[in-house]
């Protein structure tokens, strides 16, 4: 039975407040104040590396509620801030079911984040404890700033537009340890949230894609049907990895394999068309 803080309510990814847990930590000796998506929401992430490039993975709902949190986070004002999605929102990626990196999204503007935090904070990932409260987060402001790149983008298409990229401060793209760290400044982070928030919106194809820092170490990128790849990829990590005598296999071998075995998983669950005559 699906009780009641099993699933967010249906306009929670798309609307204008989020309620979120915060705790205080001290982490390299500076207090910081950790934001997390409630335990109750059934929100979903995965995390991987391909073609030199950090992901994060997820699908339409996803990238919504990742949008406003990027948001919101560029505007606050207390130093420390940072939010962190960790393991209660993790799925092993959907391509060869390896496990998600937990991930830490920081305001520059506001936070300092060392390696040495980083390395505090994993020591205590994954949150169980009960949190210090609760947050209001407020992303108004998301639904103008992505209505204002649409009609830029249709005076674009019919010729009459221009553009001048802002200065946007400073960003980066890492892996501290064991988390993946998006940082950077406001500009930034309402840049990555109006781009990750369009996505699915300009197609109808199974997957669709943004760039992070000008493309060269972060993308968002969902899927259509990302559970259901999710679901698959750990199946078929479990054959793999498992079958009784199996060789010793380079990394990528065993990726292909695993990949082979998800999308084979997945074609026996398609439904099987009436022939026609």
């Amino acid at each position: 039975m699906t009780t009641r803080n099993s699933r967010p309510r249906r306009g929670a990814a798309t609307g204008g407040q989020l309620k979120l847990h915060r705790r205080v930590m001290v982490l390299d000796g500076r207090v910081h104040t950790v934001i997390t998506l409630r335990s109750g929401t059934d929100f979903r992430f995965s995390t991987n590396r391909f073609h030199d490039t950090w992901h994060i993975l997820s699908d339409w709902r996803g990238a919504r509620v990742l949008a406003r949190l990027l948001w919101g986070l560029s505007y606050q004002r207390r130093p420390g801030t940072l939010l962190v999605i960790d393991g209660r929102h993790l799925d092993p990626n959907p391509f060869d079911g390896a496990p998600a990196a937990p991930i830490v999204l920081v305001p520059t503007d506001r936070t300092v984040f060392t390696r040495k935090s980083a390395a505090a904070l994993s020591r205590r990932l994954p949150l169980h404890d009960r949190p210090d409260g609760t947050v209001r987060w407020q992303t108004f402001g998301l639904d103008p700033a992505m209505a204002e790149v649409a009609a830029w983008r249709e005076r674009m298409f019919a010729g009459a537009g221009e553009y001048s990229a802002p200065p946007r401060g400073r960003s980066r793209i890492d892996r501290y340890g064991r988390l993946l760290v998006f940082a950077g400044s406001a500009e930034w982070l309402r840049d990555w949230a109006v781009g990750v928030a369009r996505l699915g919106d300009d197609t109808c194809l199974e997957m669709d894609y943004t760039y992070l820092d000008d493309g060269v170490d972060g993308e968002v990128q969902i899927f259509r049907q990302y559970r259901r790849m999710v679901g698959s990829a750990r199946q078929a990590r479990t054959e793999v990895c498992g079958a009784a005598g199996a060789p010793p296999r380079t990394v990528d071998s065993l990726q292909s394999r695993i990949w082979s075995r998800a999308a084979a998983i997945r074609r026996r669950g398609l439904p099987v068309l009436p022939r026609r005559g």
